[in-house]
């Protein structure tokens, strides 16, 4: 834990792998995990639609699922140090840009792991 979810629109101007990497470093320096727990994906989004003009517009929302046990004000500066880490790796010239973070906690009852070796 935690799992962090990247969603953005293919037509931004973003390398993926480096959003990641920064979004892991951000995670990483916050404290409150453990580097090797820390996992992240991102996935274009080919199909979308933002609002109901034909302004050409974009978006990228970063979803972050951890355990439960951490304090408003914790989670309040891992939002805004994803949301930082995300505003310096997109790029949309010409583009209305939408950039978002979300926290979600997962029952820890509901949640089982298991940690290879080797």
């Amino acid at each position: 834990m935690p799992h962090l979810t990247l969603e953005y629109t293919a037509n931004l101007c973003l390398d993926a792998e480096a959003a990641l990497l920064a979004l892991n470093h951000a995670l990483a320096d916050s404290g409150l995990f453990e580097e090797a727990d820390i996992k992240s994906r991102a996935l274009p989004l080919h199909s979308f639609r933002t609002g109901t003009a034909a302004t050409p517009r974009a978006f990228a929302h970063a979803r972050l699922a951890l355990m439960p046990g951490r304090d408003a004000a914790s989670k309040r500066h891992l939002a805004d140090a994803l949301l930082a880490a995300l505003s310096a790796q997109v790029s949309s010239p010409g583009l209305e840009t939408q950039l978002c973070v979300e926290l979600q906690e997962i029952a820890a009852d509901c949640y089982a792991k298991e940690h290879r070796h080797g």
